[in-house]
């Protein structure tokens, strides 16, 4: 079964998010990821609201966490834990 990442994201910084976000595109394609939403419109009905929605999709439960663990990605969150508040789950399909 596939399996997502759903982020939700304030950004605080743009220009280091902006590393953050080629560091991270680079890695959840390494681990067989590809996005099906990156910004864009969104309206948000309950909780708190974040400017940035995400939604990567990865070939399994076990590719998505990999991915998140991976050395790749973790230099990733060094960009983004200094440049935006962010939630992130992942999540597998039924």
């Amino acid at each position: 079964m596939v399996a997502y990442w759903i982020a939700h994201v304030t950004v605080t910084d743009e220009a280091v998010y902006g590393d953050y976000a080629k560091l991270a595109t680079e890695a959840v394609t390494k681990h067989g990821g590809r996005f099906l939403a990156r910004g864009g419109r969104h309206v948000t009905k309950e909780g708190t609201d974040h400017a940035r929605n995400v939604v990567a999709e990865f070939p399994s439960f076990e590719a998505a966490v990999g991915c998140y663990d991976s050395p790749e990605y973790q230099e990733a969150l060094t960009y983004a834990s200094r440049s935006s508040e962010r939630h992130l789950s992942i999540i597998e399909s039924v």
